[in-house]
């Protein structure tokens, strides 16, 4: 059997000499998470807010919880999130089905540690912390005060706030 192989094609030269055609130049990788300096800061402010040994194990950690709660923020305040968070992350916020009820604060945490290998409650609350923690300073405090508005009650403890509640 005869294998043909594609040869390159040949660059004529003054003087009649030829010389090969160059190698092409690869082309430019995309853009992908890794490269976006917006997705960076956010994956090392969670990486400082949870102390996490390493960058992988802080951007697996901000994809399970931003995954978990684009099921559960609606609306425009989904849009307003989605908008105001780095490329790769509004991706993984808009790209979950809305959740058909809301979860507990407790139960979105229990939702995390189901997606986590090895976690437990106690480390799924500090991984849903400590991504939710830096969203304020990234996407503002009117947007979050917005979105608590939308959950179940004990959810703004896991954004790093107090939650009040009136006296009766």
């Amino acid at each position: 059997m005869t294998t043909l192989t594609p040869q390159k094609p040949a660059i004529p030269q003054p003087g009649g000499d030829v010389t090969p055609a160059p190698e092409p130049r690869p082309a430019a990788p995309e853009p992908g998470p890794a490269q976006d300096p917006a997705w960076r800061e956010l994956v090392d402010a969670v990486r400082e807010a949870g102390q996490y040994p390493t960058r992988s194990e802080a951007e697996s950690v901000t994809r399970v919880v931003l995954s978990a709660l684009g099921g559960h923020v609606v609306g425009d305040e989904r849009v307003d999130l989605a908008r105001a968070l780095p490329e790769e992350a509004a991706r993984v916020v808009a790209s979950q089905i809305p959740a058909t009820r809301s979860l507990t604060a407790a139960e979105f945490v229990d939702s995390v540690a189901a997606r986590i290998e090895g976690a437990t409650p106690a480390t799924a609350r500090w991984d849903v912390s400590s991504v939710l923690s830096v969203l304020p300073s990234l996407v503002g405090d009117e947007l979050v005060t917005r979105i608590l508005d939308q959950l179940p009650p004990g959810y703004a403890l896991l954004f790093g706030r107090a939650e009040l509640t009136p006296a009766a």
